[in-house]
């Protein structure tokens, strides 16, 4: 490809279309079902598709031969579908998502979650970069190919609706065109992490997640403090006790051992990169107020934390009224939310039967405990890239970004990659996106770095170049 058209076209394309769409985007309060479960009545997440689907249907007339279609399951959340045959015997997926998080409070003055502003190259908003962008990188990638004539495979672009609620519509879509999607030997995905702007990231793991309530209740009703304390036991005391049954108190360790894995020695060096890449970055990327700090400040051991490690937090709480509103009040019930995020190559099933064991083992003092847990989702390891892939990453990052691509797994989870690496065994996996330091997103001021996504746009480009060649070679 002729590298400087490549960016030339990338950019005009983002500043004269891609960052307008978007802006209109953020202002859709498209939120994922288990956030709207009335969704399909306020229509927000059809506006969104719409909204895509009209830009996407205008640039797709360059592509000969492409097509899009909204498919629609009966109960299920949309699903827009792009096909655009290719001149080489092969499939590439490209996937994204359009729903988002809740609104989530904490936002600066003049920013909010449906409030698109445009300030030093960032685009303010919920959902531009988590993940509105992917369709548009997707099919400007694919166009910047069309444009210099380079051959290259079938291309299938796949955006759902459920993403943030846990994807659990997109089994039903993936093999409900099982015949469309065909057997990609590539998958892009544009939905995660970058552990700075400077440079490509490839995601390699995704931790799982096993989650719930625990409830500890000790009364009937809530009663003087003065008259029961003492002789009552307080119901946050007795869920503290329990939790720390789950984690050490002073470190953040999860006591559990069955919840730990072996960290493969290829994710201890590309942890030991990455953090040698990022410095310091690799903490203070976080707002830290006052003099907060990591428990360690071993950026190798901060990196395998976060990505290959346990780790819980308490996420929510019921039961405990507004300091404001509190009186001396020995509370019945304390509801703690927890969220325990599991190594990739953990069971979650097994990690919830365990940790419900954990908690509800011979209660303190008696009280009533309950385990409800409602979230156990899969992480994810990925194979090891093909010689071509990794040459092509480092290649394609070496020219977008002018620094050489790094490797890290991701603390979130995204639970269709263990679904998609399951349907699609033999297929080699790119993750990556633009969610870097700060960029907040799930939380408030989440924004979208536009000079990221040009690149990884580009890159996208490049590596789809390099898909043709390869696959070309072989047959």
């Amino acid at each position: 490809m002729d590298v400087d058209a490549l960016r030339q076209f990338v950019e005009t394309v983002w500043d004269e279309e891609i960052v307008g769409e978007l802006t209109d985007y953020i202002a859709i309060p498209a939120k994922s079902p288990h956030f709207d479960p009335q969704w399909a009545e306020n229509g927000h997440i059809d506006r969104a598709v719409d909204h895509m689907v009209r830009w996407a249907q205008g640039k797709l007339a360059e592509l000969p031969g492409a097509t899009i279609e909204v498919v629609r399951l009966e109960g299920r959340t949309p699903t827009i579908l792009i096909e655009a045959p290719g001149e080489i015997d092969d499939t590439i997926l490209l996937y994204g998502h359009l729903d988002k998080q809740p609104e989530m409070t904490g936002w600066a003055e003049g920013l909010g979650p449906w409030i698109p502003v445009l300030k030093d190259d960032k685009l303010y908003g919920r959902g531009g970069a988590d993940d509105g962008y992917a369709i548009y990188a997707s099919v400007t990638a694919l166009l910047a190919l069309q444009r210099q004539g380079v051959k290259r495979a079938r291309a299938v672009v796949l955006i759902e609706a459920c993403e943030e609620s846990g994807s659990y519509d997109l089994p039903y879509y993936v093999d409900h065109l099982t015949a469309r999607l065909g057997e990609p030997s590539l998958v892009v995905c544009l939905d995660s992490g970058c552990g700075n702007y400077d440079q490509l990231w490839l995601t390699t793991s995704l931790r799982g997640l096993a989650g719930g309530l625990l409830t500890v209740q000790v009364l009937d009703e809530g009663v003087h403090s003065g008259d029961a304390s003492g002789i009552v036991p307080d119901s946050f005391r007795l869920a503290r006790a329990l939790v720390g049954r789950l984690e050490d108190e002073a470190t953040g360790e999860v006591r559990l051992p069955k919840l730990n894995v072996q960290i493969p020695p290829e994710r201890r060096r590309q942890a030991g990169l990455a953090a040698e890449a990022l410095g310091e970055e690799v903490w203070r990327k976080f707002p830290f107020s006052g003099q907060t700090r990591p428990a360690t400040l071993d950026g190798a051991e901060l990196v395998l934390n976060r990505t290959w490690r346990p780790q819980l937090a308490v996420v929510g709480a019921g039961g405990l009224p507004d300091p404001v509103q509190a009186g001396n009040v020995l509370r019945p019930t304390t509801v703690l939310k927890l969220s325990l995020r599991l190594p990739p190559t953990a069971d979650p099933q097994a990690a919830q039967a365990i940790i419900g064991e954990t908690l509800t083992a011979d209660p303190p003092q008696g009280a009533s405990v309950q385990w409800s847990g409602d979230q156990a989702g899969s992480g994810w390891n990925a194979p090891a890239l093909a010689p071509w892939l990794e040459a092509a990453v480092q290649s394609a990052s070496e020219t977008a970004f002018g620094r050489p691509a790094m490797m890290m797994g991701e603390g979130g989870t995204i639970p269709y990659m263990g679904m998609l690496g399951d349907k699609f065994p033999a297929a080699q996996f790119l993750i990556t996106g633009v969610l870097g330091p700060r960029s907040n997103a799930h939380g408030p001021n989440e924004f979208l770095h536009i000079p990221t996504g040009k690149r990884v746009t580009a890159c996208a480009a490049l590596i789809m170049e390099a898909h043709g060649a390869q696959a070309s070679a072989v047959t």
